[in-house]
């Protein structure tokens, strides 16, 4: 079941699902959760690798980040990741998912909706792969990505992975865990 707005600022407050949550989004939120930031965009440099038991992703840049530039500009047939603003502290009962605005979509850009498992902590990552035909220019702090969260009955595994802290890319090869 989908928690609804009252459970989710309840947790907010008390067990701090979610960190540096905007005013607007404590005040005002639309939907059955929250939309969340663009904090920083990445570009991929490199080749990758994913294999059974090892794994490379490519390094990635920093070429906007809030305080620091107004806006990114994102080309036809560029991909590049987004990272929220805010960070994310899932309960071990709790399992998130994010999806795009659909204002981003309505500019030709396209997003594979992700999951947070029980117990990821971090900033989300998001892809933001420009699919029209025109220029996509997004301003820092802009809202990008609605998560929401379903409650789990029964057991769940917490999420351990290398992911974890809103990690971006594998500095070099990786055992798979």
């Amino acid at each position: 079941m989908i928690q609804g707005l009252d459970i989710l600022k309840k947790l907010v407050k008390e067990q701090n699902l979610i960190e540096n949550l905007s005013e607007r989004e404590l005040n005002n939120p639309e939907n059955a959760g929250f939309d969340l930031r663009v904090g920083e965009v990445h570009s991929l440099k490199g080749d990758s690798f994913i294999g059974v038991q090892e794994r490379k992703t490519p390094d990635t840049e920093v070429i906007a980040k809030v305080g620091e530039n107004k806006s990114v500009i994102i080309k036809p047939g560029e991909y590049l990741i987004g990272k929220t603003m805010e960070k994310i502290k899932v309960p071990k009962d709790l399992f998130g998912v994010y999806i795009l605005r659909s204002t981003y979509w309505r500019c030709g850009m396209n997003l594979v909706p992700g999951y947070l498992g029980p117990g990821y902590y971090g900033e989300i990552l998001f892809p933001m792969n420009n699919l029209g035909n025109s220029n996509i220019e997004v301003e820092l702090g802009a809202r990008a990505i609605h998560v929401f969260f379903f409650k789990i009955e029964g057991e769940s595994a917490e999420y351990k992975g290398q992911w974890q802290g809103g990690r971006v890319s594998a500095k070099e090869v990786e055992k798979q865990i």
